[in-house]
């Protein structure tokens, strides 16, 4: 399955550097869940009550498409990148607007190469989730494939599951905090986490990832 996966995002990507509109739309969308995720890993609870992950992906997927002909990259895995950099200024310009605004005396400067390596990191933390004991997650995460199908898999999750999931392993909180953030008993967590994981599973394995 994710050798397909593979196939199919460089057919589109050398369609739409021919010229043809609806394979970019139809390559944009294969990233749609993944950029999500990694939005959302990069808005606190504050930000996230003024904007969603989702209106600041469709920002970045209109961008991509109105500037498609400035990428001048040739394989997915670059032009996951490219899209990764107008993500990261777009998350960049919300943290000015919306936190930094309010401290405007303190003239504080948002780093997008900082936001640009957390998410870095949070690409190796999601690729991690589905390595083997014997494999190196920051080998792993550069596993294109990988990363987009199993973005794909936590999509398809009940929003508690998914919760526990990004809380425990994307932004790598002790299961005492992940309790606290989802407000249950820690025990009623690790069950939720167990059963969470073990309906990522079957998801990926009918992807072909494990």
């Amino acid at each position: 399955m994710s050798s397909i996966t593979t196939s199919e995002a460089n057919r589109l990507l050398a369609a739409a550097q021919n010229g043809q509109d609806d394979c970019l739309g139809q390559l944009l969308q294969m990233y749609l869940n993944y950029l999500k995720l990694l939005a959302r890993t990069q808005l606190d609870r504050k930000l996230q009550a003024r904007t969603s992950a989702s209106d600041v992906v469709q920002d970045t997927l209109l961008e991509a498409h109105r500037d498609f002909d400035k990428f001048r990259g040739s394989c997915p895995e670059q032009f996951l990148a490219w899209l990764r950099t107008i993500l990261t200024n777009n998350l960049g310009h919300i943290i000015q607007r919306h936190v930094l605004a309010e401290k405007r005396d303190v003239r504080r400067e948002v780093s997008l190469d900082d936001i640009g390596a957390t998410l870095e990191r949070s690409t190796a933390r999601l690729v991690a989730i589905i390595a083997d004991r014997g494999q190196s997650p920051s080998a792993d995460a550069q596993n294109h494939e990988a990363s987009l199908l199993l973005a794909d898999a936590l999509a398809e999750l009940p929003d508690d599951y998914r919760d526990v999931i990004l809380l425990r392993h994307i932004e790598g909180l002790a299961f005492p905090d992940v309790a606290a953030r989802m407000e249950r008993s820690a025990g009623a967590v690790r069950m939720l986490w167990m059963r969470a994981i073990a309906q990522l599973r079957v998801r990926l394995e009918s992807r072909g990832v494990l």
